[in-house]
């Protein structure tokens, strides 16, 4: 069973990934402000790719509960060279460049934030005790002290800034805490609190960030600047009708009336070429990976391999209904990834290691 359900890992993301590179390879092939470099870029990131989730898969993940507090750290440090002295791109300091090449540590947070999370519950026990101290300790201790080091990573990734991935963050935060044990009364509490805070955090988000607020209630607000993409992503996927129109024959892709389409907006160009049939079979692989994350989880006795597993599929069913629904329309454009579909060495290559984890746990393993 666990062969079966390694087996089946592989080919899901092995499918998804073969889904994105032939994506990639319609945006870029007229080598129009989408340069066909990308395409050659995300090839080389595949290969490289199945390399480390066959050598992640047979390393003892144990080893990466020793590092986790570790590795948070040093994904602090990044996060604020990033700040001083990162390259600044499309009005955002997100980048460190290493000679030719560069990569956003914001991306490294999001298994940061798992392991530091998984490792730090895997000491708690869930318990439920009386009195006023003892109650004060838990919530401490199961809600307070773990989202303090969560925010410190959401604090800096804002100051970049990228609202996507923070949120994201926070997000992952809340399904490892529930997972954990924590009791409902306690964190139903800690969840009305945090909303009860969003009038307030309005007042600190760039004019960009309230742009894209008033143009998700209204696309047409603002149909050549904020909307325009959003406009030109639900007219791509609308044309796509059932069969779609064929690779290679996209108009809103091959016309280039639809930007970002070689990262966030990538599966605009699978509805536009690819029609229903291809949108639904790429979300079944999604949900089929999912699945299989959720029954390794089920499987496993180890109380850090139990969270890592429910948060890397807690952070990979988070990006692709956010990717997708921001694609669509229903949710915000907050600048988020298709997971293993678009663009981007840090996200591509981060995804991957996770896939190498699920590998991994997916194991028969007696740790007690």
């Amino acid at each position: 069973m666990e062969k079966n359900r390694t087996k089946r890992i592989w080919i899901f993301t092995s499918l998804i990934m073969a889904m994105g590179l032939l994506a990639l390879y319609s945006a870029s092939c007229q080598n129009v402000r989408v340069p066909q470099k990308v395409f050659w870029d995300q090839l080389a990131m595949a290969i490289l790719g199945l390399v480390l989730m066959y050598v992640i898969g047979r390393i003892d993940y144990r080893r990466f509960y020793d590092i986790a507090y570790i590795f948070y750290g040093i994904n602090i440090l990044l996060l604020l060279i990033v700040l001083i002295g990162g390259r600044h791109a499309l009005g955002a300091r997100r980048w460190l460049q290493v000679g030719p090449l560069s990569f956003q540590p914001s991306e490294l947070t999001k298994l940061s934030v798992i392991l530091l999370l998984g490792r730090y519950y895997a000491n708690r026990q869930s318990n439920l005790t009386f009195g006023f101290i003892n109650r004060t300790q838990i919530i401490f201790r199961d809600i307070l002290l773990p989202f303090m080091l969560t925010t410190i990573l959401m604090f800096l990734i804002f100051k970049q800034p990228d609202l996507g991935t923070a949120l994201l963050l926070f997000g992952i935060f809340l399904v490892i805490c529930f997972a954990h044990g924590t009791a409902y009364r306690y964190f139903i509490g800690f969840i009305i609190l945090c909303v009860s805070f969003i009038p307030i955090g309005w007042r600190f988000l760039k004019p960009y960030q309230k742009d894209r607020l008033l143009v998700f209630l209204n696309p047409n607000i603002d149909p050549l600047g904020a909307g325009y993409t959003i406009i030109q992503s639900k007219i791509a996927i609308g044309s796509g009708r059932l069969l779609g129109k064929g690779w290679l024959a996209g108009t809103q892709n091959q016309l280039n009336f639809l930007p970002e389409r070689h990262t966030d907006f990538i599966f605009s160009v699978i509805g536009e070429e690819w029609g229903l049939i291809g949108t639904c079979f790429l979300v079944c692989l999604y949900f089929l990976l999912i699945h299989n994350g959720l029954k390794i989880a089920l499987k496993i006795k180890d109380k850090f391999g139990v969270l890592v597993t429910v948060g890397i599929v807690s952070i990979l069913t988070l990006q692709v209904v956010i990717n997708i629904g921001m694609v669509i329309g229903l949710f915000p454009v907050v600048g988020l990834t298709l997971p293993l579909v678009s663009y981007g060495r840090s996200s591509f290559l981060v995804f991957i290691i996770m896939m190498g984890f699920l590998i991994n746990l997916s194991k028969k393993r007696t740790v007690l």
